[in-house]
């Protein structure tokens, strides 16, 4: 393992982790109730899921190249990639809207009437899955660029890791910037409703132009 194949790694997992980022910040500006230990687990919950999706699609290959041949191996690798980008911006552009037109709506209500939003473990995983589905297809371009199967588990460990980083990042950026909107909750929904559907067109266009 060189020092080149091994920064290629690290970059490819900043490139991967853009997604968890652009959640991250969202996350830290729309959760009222967010800590330390919350923190630590929404970029746990990011690092794993952004580290699981690629060895399941490199796994997918390999399982189904063994059956029926390397050609039709990497054929169902190339639908699969184009699926999960599709499902990756439907999840992302459906809550991404829900968020913007809650926070638009909200503007017009009283301010005792607001809600703030609280943490939430199952939109965390649902974020987590959303943010990481359309690495099933990096999985799949690994498949064909690694040497030996020992490998990708290096890529995913790395992976997890910057992805993690990187996560807590975001949610201390998101976080500074809530707390200067001083609860202004619609403004925060708002953001993250559109950064959320800036990131669903973001995975389209780049899986097709990137």
């Amino acid at each position: 393992m060189t020092p080149q194949i091994i920064l290629q790694i690290v970059l490819l997992g900043i490139a991967l982790s853009m997604d968890a980022f652009a959640v991250s910040v969202t996350d830290g500006l729309t959760y009222t109730d967010i800590n330390k230990k919350k923190s630590f687990f929404i970029a746990g919950v990011f690092g794993f899921m952004q580290a699981l999706m690629p060895l399941i699609g490199f796994w997918l290959v390999e399982i189904i190249s063994m059956i029926v041949g390397e050609n039709g191996g990497e054929s169902a690798g190339k639908i699969m990639s184009d699926v999960v980008s599709w499902v990756a911006f439907a999840l992302l552009m459906f809550i991404g809207v829900k968020m913007l037109i809650e926070g638009i709506m909200d503007i017009k209500k009283p301010e005792e009437e607001k809600d703030c939003k609280k943490f939430s473990i199952k939109e965390v995983l649902y974020f987590g899955f959303a943010t990481a589905i359309d690495a099933l297809g990096t999985g799949v371009a690994l498949h064909s660029g690694i040497s030996t199967n020992y490998t990708i588990w290096l890529h995913v460990s790395i992976i997890m890791v910057i992805t993690f980083g990187i996560s807590l990042i975001g949610l201390f950026l998101g976080n500074r910037i809530e707390k200067l909107l001083k609860g202004k909750y619609e403004i925060t929904a708002i953001i993250g409703g559109t950064i959320l559907i800036i990131l669903a067109i973001w995975i389209i266009v780049s899986h097709y132009f990137g």
